[in-house]
């Protein structure tokens, strides 16, 4: 019973692992079909959504028929970690999905002449992603727990592009909906972020059996 719920396991795990390359890959097209105004690779992108779709099912399924054999605390918090990333993993795909949309858009109109650092944004959000999943894959808190503050450095950036596009539109009204398209996409990448940094915070609840989300939040209160 122990050896084929330990395999059972291992083929969630594999799955989730899976689950999460269709997901960089994702969010990697769709900010390539965005720079390189690539509508077909735009569209590939849009209809791959479904592919994310189908793992959160699976995933989910494969975690609840776990739930009810876990015989220790350490499984049951794998287990629903597992379910917690997959949801994550989902969402960023949404995201990714909204990017390749801006990005067909944008590829059949004229191209701003901005100088935007939406691929050094992406690169910090998929690594960031990349090292919250290897810190699950090794189990490392403490690799979890120094990932989070990465995430303020996208929030940065965000806000940095998300200004340069706000002038660009007072300045220039007839790119408006170009801009628009881009501070969507620029919000994606930052909503991709906190997706890769709520995943490092479940990997130290699976380490800890600590829920650290929003503790920066949290006060005593008074007595």
């Amino acid at each position: 019973m122990e050896r084929h719920f330990d395999h059972d396991l291992a083929e969630l795990k594999q799955k989730l692992l899976t689950m999460a390359s269709h997901a960089e890959k994702a969010v990697n097209d769709s900010v390539q079909a965005l720079v390189n105004r690539d509508l077909d690779l735009a569209l590939r992108v849009k209809a791959g959504d479904e592919i994310l779709d189908r793992f959160e099912i699976e995933v989910d399924e494969a975690a609840i028929n776990l739930l009810a054999k876990a015989p220790l605390a350490s499984d049951l918090r794998l287990v629903t970690v597992a379910m917690k990333i997959c949801q994550n993993l989902e969402r960023i795909g949404d995201e990714a999905a909204k990017i390749a949309k801006r990005a067909r858009d944008l590829s059949q109109e004229a191209p701003l002449k901005l100088n935007l650092e939406l691929p050094k944004m992406a690169a910090l959000a998929l690594g960031l992603l990349k090292a919250s999943l290897d810190a699950f894959v090794n189990r490392d808190s403490a690799a979890a727990r120094g990932l989070i503050p990465r995430d303020e450095e996208i929030n940065i950036m965000h806000k940095q592009i998300q200004q340069q596009l706000l002038t660009h539109m007072k300045e220039n009204p007839d790119y408006i909906v170009r801009s628009l398209n881009l501070l969507i996409a620029a919000k994606s990448l930052e909503r991709i972020g906190d997706h890769a940094t709520n995943i490092a915070e479940e990997v130290v609840y699976l380490c800890e059996a600590a829920d650290i989300r929003h503790a920066d939040k949290i006060t005593t209160p008074p007595v």
